[in-house]
């Protein structure tokens, strides 16, 4: 069975207009989202010594991700001020905590490339060490969020196979642009998750969009994570790229049905 390494950023989703409190972040969400779809998954991160890391770790343990290479720091768990908007999720401000510290040492490297694919993602400050894993040979995922186009991004999409981003802003045209731009940096697939819009996918040569699962919307937090997680399991599993931007679609459907990421 195929496992996978989801490395980088954590933090609580703290709801404004609620007072709910939800552990959160890209390759956090993406780890849960796997195990969901019947996929081990490990994530390798750090939190802090307080109530919040506790909180993420228990949560995560409670979904059964393999969190033993997990370092717990002297310091504050990030966290995310969040609002939500007619269903819509919008951030307004985090506070990074210890996550700027990650730090991944040669025990955690060799367990990571124990795995069939590792995913991260823009704010998990995991950069410097994936072109080391690129040179294991293990592939890598890569998620620039909505600004791709950071200069950290850069180094990130070149040692990734497939490469994610967020847009729903762009036309089409504008958008393709941008996407070329990125393939040209290396990468086997990327993928736009355009909301509402539904996604549009680039591998090679060929394009393919595909739309939207009609769901009754609840909360769009980890949308684009749970796509990416049903995407790739697809791919990992053999199915050609339609088939995957379908099971992401259906996978973003189920997570924006409930409160929170997870």
């Amino acid at each position: 069975m195929k496992r996978i390494a989801c490395i980088g950023d954590n933090c609580i989703d703290c709801y404004e207009e609620t007072n709910e409190r939800y552990p959160g972040g890209n390759p956090v969400n993406v780890s849960v989202y796997f195990q969901r779809l019947g996929t081990p998954s490990s994530y390798i991160g750090v939190v802090g010594n307080d109530d919040d890391g506790r909180m993420i770790l228990d949560a995560l343990k409670r979904k059964n991700v393999d969190v033993s290479h997990v370092r717990i720091l002297d310091g504050k768990t990030a966290t995310t001020r969040v609002q939500r908007i007619n269903g819509d999720r919008v951030f307004l401000g985090d506070d990074p905590g210890v996550v700027p510290q990650l730090d991944l040492t040669e025990e955690d490297l060799d367990f990571i490339a124990e795995h069939d694919l590792v995913v991260t993602g823009l704010w998990g400050y995991t950069e410097p060490f994936l072109p080391i894993l690129k040179s294991r040979g293990i592939p890598i995922a890569y998620d620039g969020s909505d600004h791709p186009f950071l200069p950290q991004c850069e180094v990130g999409m070149k040692a990734a196979e497939y490469v994610f981003f967020s847009d729903d802003l762009s036309d089409e045209a504008q958008l393709r642009d941008r996407m070329l731009s990125i393939r040209a940096l290396g990468p086997k697939v990327v993928v736009a998750m355009r909301g509402s819009h539904g996604s549009l996918a680039l591998e090679g040569d060929r394009w393919e969009s595909f739309g939207i699962i009609p769901c009754k919307v609840v909360d769009t937090m980890g949308a684009g994570d749970s796509y990416i997680a049903g995407f790739l399991n697809a791919c990992l599993a053999g199915s050609d790229l339609a088939e995957c931007m379908k099971k992401g679609a259906e996978n973003s459907a189920l997570t924006i049905g409930y409160n929170g990421a997870w």
